[in-house]
């Protein structure tokens, strides 16, 4: 019997009433203003859209405290500014006609990012239309406004933004340490950075210069913004048709021996709008999912252009979810284009990725040798050698059996004595036993360390050294001891003594966005940043899928899995073994 429906019970409310305008002001706020990178987003669009050349954002305590924007665009006279403090006037949509709505050409339309701002911050605005003999300068605190005033500045508009969410205390609780608020606002800046490539564009972090780049072509801004050389980026141009009108995507990707650790080096723009969207995410990781490891993420800057009137802009208030007309369209020219750029000459030539060196692993693992003694190569029809056969082992009575095999360069079969087979993925594997043998050190006081023979210099986009050198004393317990080294360098002088000595750049790079990733600067969360700061030593200083093994390496890794805790799932949480017992292989073969 279905169990009986409840009662229907009133709700003891008040009459409906209308809301006073100051609290629907800050309930809209919380919609389209919910961090200061959503603050600093509008108003650097606005300052694009005004026809700005040059546009300067400055942030004290990752915005909270401050946001400055000035640009010299367009500027605005008294009675503007009038109107740009109140909600829903806009100069973006010229006429009351409702199919606007559906052909946007700017970056903001709505007229609710400045009066937002207002009702939870002490907003002014400080703007002189250009060719006029002075400015003016209008302050709303808390959504109550103070008239303009006559003002001496420069043509265009400076916006600041002082002491965000004061108003609207709940909000600002929420918020996450300044420094990882300061840095998604930063990331909304190099969005839009991108997608504007003929403004210059300055960004300061509390005093710091996070990028300084002037007007430049999409190749030097998109070189520069996400941390390569030109020369490792790939253009791409495909032009698709469709009902609604032409479908065309251009831009640049590095092939896929450049990879990161988030998606946060992923610049995608529609109609010149920085958007962040599912569809065009999905075609991202089905492109590459032959390329690359589970858990990378590609390094690409796309522009896709589509008739205005094929994308809905206006899903919500912050305006970088999309709605296409025709999605499967819009990922089949994404898939496409991408896989024929990455199986081309230009590209495929980095398909292998860079390894580290392995001659130091301190696991009982012997550098891998030309042609190992004791593998016989067996003739297989779907590969040449698919697989390696060892001679006959005495299997011993070990949990895990003695190895049998190596499939695929990746993966070690091995019997055990009750004649189960198990199947271990090399890498997962010895990421974990590496993680364990870290994490041990690192209760023990700290990672121990090895100086390199020749301290090694990596380039990193500035916030990533910034973000490195904020944290220098908790990596050194790490056992990665580095220090500043001019503008976007940091000079490495020892490595975890655990990895080896593994390619030092990709290391930084990850680690760098795995403190991004964790919210860096948290005490609360120290522990857990440790912990993943370890996952991510663990695997640049593993064996990798693709590595040979010797007959000995394989057994030494089967042995070492016995007694290393948690061994059972690799640093990520995928598994690292498979076991198979003489029943569940009769039952696959239907003998059972």
């Amino acid at each position: 019997m279905s169990p009986a429906p409840l009662p229907h019970l009133p709700l003891a409310i008040s009459p409906i009433r209308r809301l006073p305008e100051g609290l629907v002001n800050r309930i809209a706020a919380g919609e389209v203003i919910e961090r200061p990178a959503a603050a600093v987003k509008e108003l650097v669009e606005n300052a694009i859209d005004a026809g700005a050349t040059r546009i300067a954002v400055r942030l004290e305590q990752g915005g909270l405290s401050r946001i400055e924007v000035a640009d010299d665009g367009s500027g605005m006279d008294a009675d503007q500014l009038v109107l740009a403090v109140q909600r829903h006037c806009t100069s973006k949509l010229g006429g009351p006609d409702a199919h606007q709505l559906t052909d946007i050409r700017t970056l903001g339309f709505r007229g609710e990012a400045l009066p937002s701002i207002g009702a939870a911050a002490r907003l002014s605005l400080t703007s002189r239309v250009p060719g006029t003999a002075h400015g003016y300068v209008i302050r709303v605190e808390g959504g109550h406004l103070t008239p303009p005033i006559p003002a001496a500045t420069v043509p265009g508009t400076v916006a600041v933004v002082a002491d965000l969410f004061y108003a609207t205390p709940a909000r600002r609780k929420f918020l996450k340490h300044p420094r990882t608020e300061g840095e998604q606002a930063e990331l909304a800046v190099r969005r839009l950075a991108f997608a504007a490539p003929g403004v210059a564009f300055r960004c300061e972090l509390d005093g710091r210069v996070a990028f300084d780049l002037p007007a430049q072509p999409m190749v030097a801004r998109a070189a520069a913004l996400l941390g390569l050389d030109a020369d490792a980026l790939v253009p791409v141009d495909a032009t698709r048709d469709s009902p609604a009108g032409p479908l065309c995507l251009t831009g640049l990707i590095a092939g896929p021996q450049h990879h990161r650790a988030t998606a946060a080096y992923q610049s995608l723009v529609v109609n010149d709008r920085p958007v962040t969207d599912p569809v065009l995410r999905t075609a991202l990781r089905v492109a590459y999912r032959d390329v690359l490891v589970p858990g990378r993420h590609p390094i690409v800057a796309l522009v896709l252009t589509l008739p205005a009137a094929s994308v809905d802009v206006n899903v919500h208030p912050a305006k970088t979810e999309l709605r296409f007309q025709d999605p499967a369209a819009v990922r089949s020219l994404v898939i496409g284009t991408l896989t024929r750029a990455l199986a081309n000459g230009a590209v495929a030539a980095g398909l292998s990725p860079r390894r580290p060196s392995l001659s130091r692993l301190n696991y009982g693992f012997r550098p891998p040798e030309p042609a190992a003694a004791g593998f016989a190569e067996a003739a297989l029809p779907f590969g040449a050698p698919g697989a390696r056969m060892l001679p006959a082992p005495a299997v011993p009575s070990h949990p895990l059996g003695a190895p049998v095999a190596q499939v695929l360069d990746t993966y070690v079969l091995a019997v055990t004595a009750a004649g189960a087979l198990v199947i271990v993925d090399q890498h997962a594997a010895h990421e974990r036993l590496v993680h364990e043998r870290l994490r041990t050190q690192l209760d023990a006081g700290q990672v121990a360390s090895q100086p390199l023979l020749l301290p090694a210099v990596v380039d990193l986009a500035p916030h990533a050294q910034r973000r490195l050198l904020d944290e220098a004393p908790l990596l050194a317990r790490l056992g990665l001891e580095l220090e500043a080294f001019g503008a976007g360098a940091v000079l490495v002088r020892s490595l975890p003594a655990a990895l080896g000595t593994p390619d030092p750049g990709p290391l930084l790079h990850d680690l760098a966005d795995e403190l991004a990733e964790a919210g860096g600067g948290e005490p609360v969360a120290l522990a857990a940043r440790l912990d993943a700061m370890l996952a991510r030593l663990a695997c640049h200083g593993s064996i990798r899928a693709g590595r040979r093994l010797q007959a000995a390496e394989m057994d030494a890794l089967l042995r070492q899995m016995e007694t290393t805790p948690r061994a059972a799932t690799c640093s990520h949480g995928r598994p690292t073994v498979l076991t198979l017992s003489r029943a569940d292989i009769e039952r696959l073969f239907g003998r059972r």
